[in-house]
């Protein structure tokens, strides 16, 4: 077939991962995937990307940091496909969606495990409940993504341990994780304040070189704007996501006791203290 958009992957999850399944179906032999990870740079197929603009053709890049020089940076052929940083929001649509249109397909291909799969990526659990999703298809979807991102056993049982020593922290309006890992979701699976058992409005994880904060959005958004340079997104302004391999613990920390112990929750959960 005639690839007139070349399609450049990103990072692994599940939307990825669907992403990919959505190409080899619609787009065969139109698409690179190096199996990168989270974080992953266009640079990692500059030269896929150059020769596919010689061919006269349109580089997709699908949630790739765009690291390339300039004027390659900026040329206008470049199609961005991204929810997350700048693109991020209620309103956004995710990358599969974007995918999805850019290929031209009905309205009528679209499915409802790619319902599932583009609200798990942008609200998470919240969303897929809010969504309607029953508990085996919210369960399905979460192994899946958490497969896709490559969590090891190790890191599932390593999760659990975590928790087991987690810190509440606030009247508990945070709580504090501390992981061996960098992948963050077997944690806050499980800490989901929305289902039973242990949970916190916002979670605060510790790892290695880098902090990760899940919860309230005027905290993320706050966060964001106390320390750039990091990485955001989910259903902002409501709920998201932050990190950061920069910012430090106990600064995030000092900065996430200010804002909770100066604002009163609006949900009934917890107290100031």
């Amino acid at each position: 077939m005639t690839c007139d958009l070349v399609f450049f992957l990103g990072g692994y999850d599940l939307e990825m991962v669907t992403i990919r399944e959505l190409l080899e179906k619609e787009a065969a032999g139109c698409f690179h995937d190096k199996l990168l990870s989270w974080s992953a740079k266009a640079s990692a197929y500059l030269p896929e990307i150059v020769q596919a603009l010689e061919q006269g053709r349109r580089p997709v890049l699908i949630e790739l940091v765009n690291d390339l020089e300039e004027p390659l940076k900026s040329d206008p052929r470049l199609i961005h496909v991204d929810h997350h940083g700048s693109q991020r929001g209620l309103n956004a649509r995710t990358a599969l969606h974007q995918v999805f249109v850019l290929l031209g397909l009905p309205a009528s291909r679209w499915t409802r495990w790619y319902d599932l799969v583009s609200v798990n990526d942008w609200a998470y659990l919240p969303g897929l409940m809010e969504f309607g999703a029953t508990k085996e298809e919210i369960e399905d979807v979460r192994r899946r993504d958490r497969a896709a991102q490559g969590v090891t056993p190790e890191e599932e049982a390593g999760a659990i341990r975590a928790i087991e020593r987690a810190e509440y922290r606030f009247g508990g309006r945070l709580i504090v994780v501390r992981i061996a890992s960098h992948r963050t979701s077997p944690v806050t699976d499980r800490l989901e304040p929305l289902r039973p058992g242990l949970g916190a409005e916002n979670v605060f994880i510790v790892s290695p070189g880098e902090v990760n904060f899940s919860g309230e959005g005027w905290l993320v958004l706050g966060l964001a704007a106390r320390f750039p340079g990091g990485w955001m997104g989910g259903a902002l302004p409501l709920r998201g996501y932050w990190g950061s391999v920069e910012a430090g613990e106990e600064d995030v920390l000092e900065y996430l006791k200010e804002a909770l112990t100066s604002r009163r929750p609006t949900n009934g959960r917890g107290t100031d203290s």
